[in-house]
This record gives C-alpha cells, sequence and structure tokens, in this order.
C-alpha cells in the first residue's frame, strides 16, 4: 500500500500502481478462518431457522445474535480493550460479505455492528465505551441508530426532535420522534440524534425503559421482513448529560461519518448477497429443462449470468480497494497517538478521507445487486413470482438498499460535491489538472501500442479520468459555483466518476493477479482464474467506456451549443477512441465457467 498518502478523489487525476490495492487475492490465513467462521455460523445456526426469522420472531433474533456475539462476530470493530476483537476493516467487510446470505438476519446483525455500536467506538468517552462497547460486541445488549424523523430524510439536519437541559444540569429533556429504527423492537441501546434548544445538533446515547421512552408498531414492509423496523418516540425522556455522545452540536461530524462506514458496509452485504444470488441462478439455469435442454445452454441465459458474475467482480474489487485504503488511514491515525480525547475527532477525519469513494460503493453495490436479483428472477421466470423460490425475497430486499444510508440520488449528489471541496481546500489538485488538461487535448492523441495484457484497458480508463476532466472544467466554468444546483449535470458527472472507478478497481485487481502470475508457476485452476478475471475486465471496461461517453455527451449538450458543442464532441470523440473486443465471444466463455461451478465464479 501507498504510505499514507491519502488517495481520497485521487483516482480521478491520479493512476494507482496494483501493488498498491488490497484484493480478496490477498487475504491472510487468518482473514480466511474469519470468513469460515461467519460461513458455519450461517449454515450451521441460520439457514436452519430462516423461516422462523422471517416470520419476525424478536426472541429468536436476539438468541441467535447473542450466540454470534459469543462467536466473536459482533465484536470485530470494538477494540480488545473493550471485549471486542479490534479487527481490520478488511476482515470486517469479509464479515459483512458472508453473512449477507442470511437476509433479514443479516440487516439486524449489520445495523447492530455497524451504525448502532460504531458511534461509541469512534467517539464515545472511556465511560461510555467501558460502559456499552463489552455488553454490544458479546450481544448482551443489541444497538440501534435513530437519525430518521417523519419530516427529514435525506436532510438530517433538518431534525425537530429536540434537547433541553435541565434546571438541575444533569440531564436533557427528549422530545420528538424518530422513523424506520432498525432493531428498534428488541434494541437496549439507541444513538439518538436531537437539536439542544432546537439549535445545536448533538448526539445521545439512550437506554431502553427511561421514562417517556416508548416504540411504536413494527411497520409492514415491502421486504426485509425478518428484521424490526419500528418508529420510537421521546416524551419528556431523560438522558444523563454523561451520555451525551461527541460534543453538544457536533453531532454532524458523527452522523455523517458513521453514514459513511454504514455506506461502505452496506456495499459489503451486496457483494455477498450478488454471489448467493448468481449461484441459485445458474443452479436453476442448469436444472430447468425447455425445448428439450437446460436453459442453461441458451446463449441468452448464459449472457445473463455472464453480466451477473462481472458485476459481482467488479464490486468486489471497488469494495476491498476501499477497505484498505480506510484501514490504511485508520491505522496511521492510530500510530500518531496524541490526546485520547480527541481520539473521534482524529478517527473522522481519517474515514472522511474516503467519504466519496464510500458513497461511490454504496451506489454501484446496490445498483449492481439490484440488477443481479432482477435478472435472477428473469431466469427463474414464473417460478421467480413464487414465495417458495428465495430469489423472490432477494428481489424484494434488495430493493431498500438504494434508499438506505441516503438514498442513491443523495449519494450522487455528494460525490461530485465532495470532489469539488477537496479541490477547494487544496487537498487535490483538480482544477490545476483540469486546466493543462486543456492545452493537451488540442495536440495529437495516436493511439498507444497495446502489447502487455490489460494495455488497452489500463489506457481507456486514464481516458475515462480526461473525459470527466474536460466535462467537468466545462461544467465549472459556465455555472461556477451555481454548478451544485445544477442536479442533472452533477449526476452525470458522477455517474462518470463512479464507472472510472469500477474500471480502474477491477483492473488494477486483475492486473495484480497478472503481476503475481508472471512471477510464478500458475497451476491450471489458477491461471483459469486470471483468464476468467481478464475476460471479465476487458468486457467490463469496454461497456463502462461505452457508458462513459453516453454520459460525457448529455452533459455537453446541456453546456454547450452550435459550433462549441461539435468542437467539444469532436474531442470527445478523439478521446474515446480505441480498438473494441468481442464481448460476445468473451461473456460465453465467462458464462460456461458460471455454469460450470453454478456459483459466482473467479
Amino acid at each position: 500500500m501507498a504510505q499514507n498518502k491519502g488517495w481520497g478523489g485521487r483516482f480521478v487525476i491520479e493512476d494507482m500502481a496494483p501493488e498498491e490495492v488490497v484484493t480478496p487475492e490477498d487475504f491472510t490465513e487468518e482473514q480466511v478462518m474469519i470468513g469460515e467462521a461467519a460461513r458455519a455460523f450461517l449454515e450451521g445456526e441460520i439457514r436452519p431457522r430462516d423461516a422462523e426469522i422471517e416470520a419476525l420472531d424478536y426472541k429468536l433474533t436476539v438468541e441467535l445474535m447473542r450466540k454470534a456475539g459469543e462467536l466473536g462476530l459482533l465484536g470485530a470493530d470494538v477494540p480488545e480493550a473493550y471485549g471486542g476483537l479490534g479487527l481490520d476493516k478488511v476482515s470486517s467487510t469479509l464479515l459483512a460479505e458472508t453473512l449477507a446470505e442470511a437476509s433479514s438476519f443479516a440487516l439486524s446483525v449489520g445495523a447492530h455492528v455497524g451504525i448502532g455500536t460504531l458511534p461509541i467506538v469512534f467517539f464515545g468517552t472511556p465511560g461510555q465505551k467501558s460502559k456499552y462497547l463489552p455488553d454490544l460486541s458479546t450481544g448482551k445488549r443489541i444497538a440501534a441508530y435513530c437519525l430518521t424523523e417523519p419530516s427529514s430524510g435525506s436532510d438530517a439536519l433538518g431534525a425537530k426532535t429536540t434537547a433541553r437541559l435541565n434546571a438541575e444540569g444533569t440531564h436533557y429533556k427528549l422530545n420528538g420522534s424518530k422513523l424506520y429504527i432498525t432493531n428498534s423492537g428488541f434494541a437496549d441501546v439507541f444513538i439518538v440524534y436531537a437539536k439542544v434548544n432546537g439549535d445545536h445538533f448533538t448526539a445521545f446515547i439512550v437506554e431502553r425503559g427511561l421514562p417517556g421512552f416508548s416504540i411504536g408498531p413494527e411497520e409492514h414492509k415491502m421486504g426485509i421482513k425478518g428484521s424490526s423496523t419500528c418508529p420510537i418516540f421521546f416524551d419528556d425522556t431523560p438522558v444523563p448529560v454523561e451520555n451525551v455522545l461527541g460534543e453538544v452540536g457536533k453531532g454532524h461530524l458523527i452522523a455523517f461519518n458513521i453514514l459513511n462506514i454504514g455506506r461502505f458496509k452496506l456495499a459489503a452485504a451486496c457483494v455477498g448477497g450478488a454471489k448467493e444470488t448468481i449461484g441459485l441462478a445458474a443452479k436453476y439455469a442448469n436444472g430447468r429443462k425447455q425445448f428439450g435442454r437446460p436453459i442453461a445452454s441458451f446463449p441468452l441465459i448464459g449472457a445473463k449470468l455472464a453480466d451477473m458474475n462481472i458485476a459481482a467482480y467488479v464490486t468486489e474489487s471497488m469494495v476491498y480497494r476501499t477497505a484498505g485504503w480506510i484501514d490504511e488511514m485508520l491505522q496511521s491515525t492510530e500510530a500518531q497517538g496524541g490526546d485520547a480525547s480527541q481520539a473521534g475527532a482524529r478517527a473522522a477525519k481519517a474515514i472522511s478521507e474516503y467519504a466519496l469513494e464510500c458513497s461511490i460503493n454504496k451506489v454501484f453495490a446496490t445498483e449492481a445487486l439490484d440488477y443481479v436479483a432482477d435478472e435472477a428472477v428473469q431466469i427463474h421466470g414464473g417460478y421467480g413470482y413464487i414465495k417458495e423460490y428465495k430469489v423472490e425475497r432477494i428481489y424484494r430486499d434488495s430493493r431498500i438498499n438504494r434508499i438506505f444510508e441516503g438514498t442513491n440520488e443523495i449519494n450522487r449528489m455528494l460525490i461530485p460535491g465532495t470532489l469539488m471541496k477537496k479541490a477547494l481546500k487544496g487537498d487535490l489538485p483538480l482544477l490545476r489538472k483540469a486546466r493543462a488538461l486543456q492545452a493537451e487535448l488540442l495536440q495529437p492523441m495516436p493511439l498507444p501500442a497495446f502489447d502487455e495484457p490489460l494495455a488497452k484497458e489500463t489506457y481507456r480508463i486514464g481516458q475515462a479520468k480526461r473525459t470527466f476532466l474536460a466535462v467537468g472544467g466545462l461544467a465549472v466554468q459556465k455555472y461556477g459555483l451555481a454548478l451544485e444546483q445544477q442536479q442533472e449535470v452533477l449526476c452525470l458527472l458522477a455517474d462518470m466518476m463512479i464507472q472510472t472507478f469500477a474500471m480502474e478497481s477491477a483492473a488494477l485487481r486483475t492486473r495484480k493477479m497478472l503481476f503475481r502470475a508472471a512471477g510464478a508457476s500458475a497451476d491450471a485452476a489458477a491461471s483459469a482464474r486470471i483468464r476468467n478475471a481478464t475476460d471479465m475486465t476487458v468486457v467490463f471496461v469496454q461497456e463502462a467506456m461505452e457508458r462513459v461517453e453516453r454520459y460525457a455527451k448529455t452533459a455537453l449538450s446541456a453546456l454547450e451549443t452550435g459550433d462549441s458543442l461539435q468542437t467539444q464532441l469532436a474531442v470527445l470523440k478523439k478521446l474515446l477512441r480505441a480498438p473494441l473486443d468481442d464481448v460476445i465471444s468473451l461473456k460465453r466463455g465467462i458464462a460456461a465457467r458460471v455454469i460450470r461451478s453454478q456459483q459466482y465464479t473467479l
């Protein structure tokens, strides 16, 4: 890994070497064992009781969460000093991916270990950590995160819940309500956001059973039916002053940084969900016969399985690349030492370095899983619409992911917005790079020789970065600070960044595999994996570049007219030209491997 360079947002202007990224092929023996422990728990404890969990059995869910806690599956992110395992983010990412197949139970666990527990891990005082983290890491107590309100969803700072200090100065009285709170039916500890004196947005640790604290009825949801989702209400609920989390008026630092981690963890869960869904679809396609042969033998079904597998490979590459970055920043922060009371602020700064990438992961992963789930239902045909088949549930369950942790629309606005903020603060030489590109675009651009594996794909990714800079530079020139009001253009810029990050993550992972193989004799199985990874990368880059071109053309049409538009379109054509591959043939090879293995295949 690059030593604490702080790569947040830099992928649009700089290139990274393959050896600097973390990939699933880098898992240590310990990390593999952690994944295996989660898999054993899933197969031994969750699958046999799946129907009961889906029927929303509070008692069973809590019982199983405590069993998970006893195995250490709830304490990955909790420091050892407070009863947890203190694992790296790659390990906890692997846990989230593996447990994703537990459906609603996975959501209950994810809300508990992520947005429920991490605010105390990163921002709690030593006293708060000692009081709550040991019980949270074992499942003796269950956590919930309470941000959304009836009148404030995407606008989190528009919350109406208030907190007022009593005359004695010992307690804050909370009044208001929260909506759609996961785990609320059985949680013991709630991270609640309220405005002190109606103005200062602040986080509180609230315990179940306090006077004036009540839980509403379960919501009747489209999916994730086995998870608890209720409203909660506060009526002069007294919360001790020592339960203020962080500083009064600084709740936004906690809320937004925890949401960053939540977005990233959600993307990891989508990887696990996509892999499971591919396995279900491939097994069904092999077993279902039409016209006297398995439907898996028909090219159009094979093409679906290939595209599903490619989506999972790319998403997985993005997620573990980002996990490695977050690990590096957090480890660097811990190594700096310093005042323990400022540990939360330092952790927040480390997490915020990759806020942009967390949003990219969230958007791409949730939409990839939706695509995979939709195609799995299509492969199942009418059976996919029947409750007996799990793809029906996966299809329903996956839909919430594009709403959780900030809607995908909000995250798309955050991606270019965060990039511009970093540039204006001087953390990123974005504008200088954009200006330098203007002169470069006037020069001839002969195509280089593509002699090495993935050389063409690496070149095309570089051209995608230049395209983003060119279009983004024009947008800034035209609108200036008013660009934030041009949501359609911002969305197009975000989509270009998302596709670029996705392409580069897959290409770097595959190139790392190729470089390793070049220095050692690979067996037949390893060679097959590398071939498959290479084929998937080639297909994805070619098709992603077509999307980048479409986004760029749409944006340019909004930014320029007449001859100026034609000039810009000519420049775009020059930037994006490259030889094409026969993706139909490549997909047939990918599909054959998925069909043969009947699971997600690398």
